[in-house]
């Protein structure tokens, strides 16, 4: 359940008109009408193991050598994780490390170290199996991983926050494969990226400046120069720093700017002029990820996951990178280049209907592909094709006449006219759905759901117009209406039984699943609520002041709130939220809801959760409570995770039909008499019995 993170975010926001609007009865593409028959068409899928969603991938990081002659990755091993390196002329895999924490590796430049990344450490390993040592991260220093040094053979970039007697201060800090520091800057400010030349000096830096981000070059004797102000909504991270005194980077800053609505691939030239390298030739979404050229630094593939996944070539690459993307049509590449003429390309193969990518090396002198990690060890566990349901990008008229973006979910063999349709609303909501695998999605469809999602305005991924469209109206208006207009749509393309439609959703999405039930209730019968916010007022101040986002030295939580008008330090924006909160119409509440939290959970407070629910039993209003103790925003442990699956095709299965959830374990058994602090009658059967004194 690792889309949770990519589903989880800062959160924010209420939203839904009350009066009901029935979407124009507009025809469905072409597109859509041919995936609805296709989908039904086929065999239905067979039904799969909860287990079968969990995420558990074999592999988390996979990266081609600069030179293209290794494929380094972190295959999972039970409690841990290996590091091996497989030969790409051909041979076995070694095991370099046995036992590692790591989540993340970087080559170093000169392909010689490896550098491994964990929560609490930074290991440093020889490609030859000798050396290594071991940094502490995090500690009071607050160390982290910025990233690989591109100017030194084998060096990483730190971040570094240490206390003076004037409070605290920055320091970017390069340190080598053998541990050897330098201190490149440091600063009273939060520096959030930098550039370095050819000498390794720091010539450009991203810095806050108090109330905006700002782009500085930095001067021989170490002023700086502000080239570049950033809204709370600009981004942007550095790629490099080239001879001639440009700078190459990705972001979206400069809204006047050509194509400044898309994040895209940007170059600062000498005189400060801003230009694009790149951007979605379709204009619909904003790059997603880029890859250097290990030698030059010079960007070479692009790919966008906003709506449909496209992957284009930059430069030289071009003819490249299209001849690997006619190679697999329909589906979504991302491409790891090799330096030089004879090295081979890294090309991982993805889909919505692939939980793990597949890997395949390709020879740009001849165009032949191979496909490596593809022992039964790695690929083991992984749902068949046919099992899944297609992901298809869709978009549909809002009443106000703005196009809205999202993705369909079609279960195989199932007639999507009868089936229950199920709205899974992604949390930020300054976030978005991709075209890619999703567990949650494909496990509600395996059961029988058409689920819908919807990149509403308000969501990133589709340039900066798209996200300030909501004009901060995130209370009793127009982002809701995005989802509600939606599900009417799907229902008047004869998408889904009327009366059997769900809501679910996470974090912001748990928060417009209560809005759903509350103003809504003709059109949804049923919620699943995980880490919800109940009053996004109060939310957001607790979050900027206490949350995890309240220590942060950038502070840009508060500014982006502000930006969206969403500032609850402000009264009159605090008491609008207040009033169309969920809290404070929970007399409106009848539908069945389930709710599910964690007991640590820095995103959302415990307290704020608890509080809503214990007023709709005080009301006598339907609704089950699943607490995780010590859980954070997201449940991260096996049996957790589980749980979350399992109470949410209970409730849907009881409200909507489908088939009965598989019976729970003992050890999932025993989780849920432990930890159902409120049963309703859906989970009679595993609460905890009362003693006799209770």
């Amino acid at each position: 359940m690792t889309k949770f993170r990519e589903l989880c975010g800062t959160l924010a926001l209420l939203a839904l008109l009350s009066a009901p609007w029935q979407a124009p009865a507009a025809e469905a593409t072409a597109e859509l009408r041919n995936a609805i028959a296709a989908q039904r068409a086929l065999p239905r899928a067979p039904r799969l193991p909860r287990t079968a969603f969990l995420e558990s991938r074999s592999l988390a990081s996979v990266r081609l050598s600069p030179g293209g002659d290794y494929v380094a990755y972190l295959r999972e091993q039970g409690e841990s994780r290996s590091l091996f390196l497989l030969p790409t002329a051909g041979g076995k895999p070694r095991v370099l490390v046995a036992r590692s924490q790591a989540e993340q590796l970087l080559w170093s430049r000169d392909g010689r170290w490896l550098f491994l990344r964990a929560p609490r450490s930074l290991d440093i390993v020889g490609a030859d199996g000798r050396g290594g040592m071991r940094v502490p991260l995090g500690g009071s220093e607050r160390r982290r991983v910025m990233k690989l040094d591109p100017s030194q053979p084998a060096a990483v970039l730190l971040r570094e926050r240490v206390s003076t007697g004037n409070g605290e201060r920055g320091r970017i800090v390069r340190m080598d494969a053998h541990g050897q520091r330098t201190l490149l800057r440091e600063d009273a400010r939060w520096i959030h990226d930098v550039a370095l030349d050819a000498r390794g000096r720091v010539v450009a830096l991203a810095r806050f400046e108090g109330d905006h981000d700002a782009l500085h070059r930095v001067l021989p004797d170490g002023s700086l120069r502000e080239v570049l102000h950033l809204e709370p909504t600009e981004k942007l991270d550095l790629l490099a720093a080239m001879p001639d005194g440009s700078l190459l980077m990705e972001g979206n800053p400069g809204s006047d700017a050509p194509g400044g609505n898309f994040r895209r691939v940007l170059r600062l030239a000498p005189d400060d002029t801003l230009q694009t390298i790149h951007e979605d030739p379709r204009h619909e979404a904003d790059l997603d990820e880029i890859e250097l050229d290990p030698r030059t630094q010079q960007p070479l593939v692009a790919s966008h996951r906003s709506t449909v996944a496209a992957t284009y070539g930059i430069g030289a690459a071009q003819a490249t990178v299209s001849a690997i993307a006619r190679k697999f049509p329909g589906r979504d590449i991302d491409v790891q280049v090799g330096d030089g003429p004879s090295a081979r390309w890294l090309v991982a193969e993805r889909a919505s209907t692939l939980r793990d990518p597949r890997w395949w090396l390709y020879d740009p002198r001849n165009g032949d592909l191979r496909r490596v990690l593809d022992d039964p060890g790695i690929a083991a566990g992984m749902p068949k094709e046919a099992a899944l349901a297609r992901k298809v990008a869709i978009d549909y008229l809002a009443s106000d006449g703005m196009r809205v973006r999202g993705f369909l979910l079609l279960p195989p063999g199932v007639d999507a006219a009868r089936a229950p349709l199920v709205a899974h609303v992604h949390g930020g909501p300054i976030n978005h759905f991709r075209a890619g695998y999703d567990g949650v999605a494909q496990f509600l469809a395996n059961r029988g759901y058409v689920v819908f999602q919807s990149n509403f305005r308000g969501s990133n991924g589709h340039g900066r117009d798209y996200t300030f469209a909501a004009h901060g109206d995130y209370g009793n208006g127009r982002v809701q209406q995005d989802i509600v207009e939606g599900v009417r749509w799907l229902l008047a393309q004869g998408i889904g039984d009327a009366a059997r439609v769900g809501i679910v959703g996470h974090s912001f999405g748990g928060y417009s699943t209560l809005l759903g039930l509350t103003f809504q209730p003709g059109l949804f019968k049923v919620g699943v609520a995980g880490s919800p916010p109940a009053d996004l007022g109060h939310a957001m101040r607790w979050l900027v002041d206490a949350g995890d986002q309240g220590d942060l030295p950038d502070r840009s939580l508060k500014h982006m709130l502000a930006t969206l008008s969403l500032d609850a330090t402000d009264p009159a924006t605090y008491a609008r939220l207040h009033a169309q909160s969920p809290l404070a119409n929970a007399a409106l509440m009848h539908r069945p809801l389930l709710v599910m939290a964690g007991g640590a959970d820095r995103t959302v407070a415990i307290r704020e959760v608890t509080h809503y629910v214990a007023t709709l039993k005080a009301a006598g209003r339907p609704v089950t409570f699943l607490v995780e103790p010590g859980g954070g925003h997201s449940p991260v442990a096996p049996v957790p995770r589980e749980a979350y699956l399992f109470a949410m095709e209970t409730m849907l299965q009881r409200h909507l039909g489908g088939p009965a959830p598989e019976p729970p374990g003992p050890r999932l058994r025993a989780y849920l008499r432990q930890n159902l602090r409120l049963a309703g009658p859906e989970f009679a059967a595993w609460a905890r019995k009362p003693a006799p004194e209770e």
